[in-house]
């Protein structure tokens, strides 16, 4: 995920832990960095959501106060969290902030798609990067240790940077598991378990971790006539390992 922008004040002589933070929002990426905040030791004061079962529910996890009413948010922050969609965060903005000016502004943006995140599902941040940006060095710096306390991987990413990096998960996270999707609806016409594809799926992944993307590719089925004529009565399914595995062709003899 990134760590967004927007300033105005400074905490001078407090260690980032004893910042008093809210947050705005408390679907599953704010959830998830809450409590890994909170792990830490830093203290959340606040949570708000529209619906009462979020915010009460992760509230009483980070042991903070929680309100459904955003006039009721406390003014008293010198962090606040905000986490939510991009057209939702524009419109309420102006609601927001008001009177909290002097506070420091942090916009969660994901460059991991939120539906990658689950409630249920405790996240290991120390592996996730974090990106950062801000309207000043100084904040950049802040930002950074906030995000070093969680993870290893913190660097600096403009906006520009991080709209790349959004679209560069679309395709590693939502289009390789529509992959699965298909894969699933193949093996189940005949007759064959999912489960079996995990082995493959798991030493896919892990050859990443030690290849280049391109190195690690295998190359189009040896057998594509016979591919085909399989999927002669799925002609989506059809098109689209076509153009995929002309595709790879392509970019392995660039």
């Amino acid at each position: 995920f990134c760590i967004g922008w927007q300033q105005d004040k400074r905490m001078a002589g407090r260690s980032i832990e004893d910042m008093s933070i809210a947050f705005i929002g408390a679907g599953n990426l704010a959830t998830n960095l809450a409590k890994a905040l909170y792990r830490k030791g830093f203290r959340i004061v606040q949570v708000y959501s529209r619906t009462k079962e979020s915010a009460q529910g992760l509230a009483q996890t980070v042991e903070a106060a929680y309100t459904t009413e955003l006039q009721a948010v406390t003014k008293e922050a010198q962090l606040y969290i905000v986490s939510l969609k991009d057209a939702a965060f524009v419109e309420l903005l102006p609601q927001i902030v008001s009177g909290k000016e002097n506070a420091l502004w942090v916009h969660t943006a994901g460059s991991i798609p939120m539906q990658t995140f689950s409630k249920q599902r405790e996240v290991d941040f120390g592996q996730i990067p974090c990106f950062v940006e801000s309207n000043s060095e100084e904040d950049v710096q802040l930002l950074k240790d906030i995000a070093s306390a969680l993870s290893e991987k913190v660097y600096e990413a403009s906006s520009e940077q991080r709209k790349s990096l959004h679209l560069a998960a679309v395709f590693t996270c939502n289009f390789t598991n529509h992959m699965y999707v298909l894969a699933a609806e193949l093996l189940k016409k005949y007759g064959l378990p999912f489960e079996a594809m995990l082995p493959l799926i798991d030493e896919t992944a892990r050859k990443v971790h030690e290849l280049e993307p391109l190195a690690a590719q295998t190359g189009p089925a040896v057998r594509f006539d016979e591919h085909l004529r399989m999927l002669a009565d799925e002609p989506q399914m059809l098109e689209l390992y076509r153009e995929i595995s002309e595709n790879i062709h392509r970019l392995a003899i660039r």
